[in-house]
């Protein structure tokens, strides 16, 4: 490859990449869609519903879990503070380097407090799923 040619590509996956990294950036009605999307499969736990939850999961997350009860029995024994929270609270959305990112204050069935750290997936027909939680411990004081 010549060098213009050369230059003429990096800078066009430059501008690419850039221009993705701000269009990921979400908007509020974005935001409210994305919390509405976590709500929706939180009740669905809730209700021991694990057709609807699975339905918030991406394409992914179902590969891994090829059933809805295969995922619920997954959430029921590795996110218990997720399956059956005694309290949540939302925190930010923003972009990471992982990815559009919805905090959410957790606290468990065994009163543990909990931050929930949800990724999502914008999905070829421009909806939102919920693409991977992870648990972290809350070691923040509790007022």
């Amino acid at each position: 490859m010549t060098r213009i040619a050369f230059t003429i590509v990096f800078l066009l996956a430059a501008a690419l990449f850039s221009t993705a990294a701000i269009a990921a950036e979400p908007s509020s009605a974005e935001k409210g869609a994305l919390k509405q999307l976590v709500q929706g499969q939180l009740d669905a736990f809730q209700r021991d519903d694990g057709v609807a939850a699975y339905g918030y999961a991406a394409p992914g997350i179902q590969a891994m879990f090829p059933s809805p009860d295969i995922f619920l029995g997954m959430v029921r024994q590795a996110y218990p503070p997720i399956y059956r929270p005694r309290s949540i609270a939302y925190g930010e959305i923003a972009d990471s380097p992982i990815g559009i990112v919805q905090k959410v204050y957790v606290t468990g069935p065994d009163g543990k407090n909990w931050i929930a750290l949800y990724r999502f997936e914008k999905q070829p027909d421009g909806s939102w799923k919920i693409a991977g939680c992870s648990l972290i411990k809350d070691t923040a004081p509790t007022i």
